[in-house]
């Protein structure tokens, strides 16, 4: 069972993916801030961050990178943002790897 942090500030896509990650037996917290995720893997530890992009306030690039100076916890990067620019720089931040909405929640999964 992994610890699982979903970061997106759309009250839908949090439903979804938890929904879909606790059947699987994985536990999960969500945020909707990038602020609220970083204070949050400052405080517990996650086994892997499923973070959207585009969020008010700390985006996820933002987010992603400062998570990154503290800890190494996996991050899959979520968005509706598919262009080759936006996923170069979510590897340069630091992203694991990067999905593309609309999503099917098993390919998510298994990323």
């Amino acid at each position: 069972m992994a610890k699982i942090l979903i970061v997106d500030d759309e009250p839908d896509i949090h439903q979804l993916i938890q929904r879909f990650a606790e059947h699987e037996g994985h536990e999960t917290l969500c945020a909707s801030s990038g602020e609220e995720a970083v204070a949050l893997c400052r405080e517990r530890d996650f086994d892997v961050i499923i973070m959207d992009i585009m969020m008010p306030g700390m985006d996820g690039f933002a987010a992603s990178r400062e998570i990154r100076r503290e800890k190494d916890i996996p991050i899959l990067m979520l968005s509706a943002r598919g262009q080759e620019y936006d996923k170069l720089k979510g590897f340069e931040v630091g992203v694991d790897d990067y999905v593309v909405k609309p999503f099917s929640a098993r390919e998510l999964m298994a990323g």
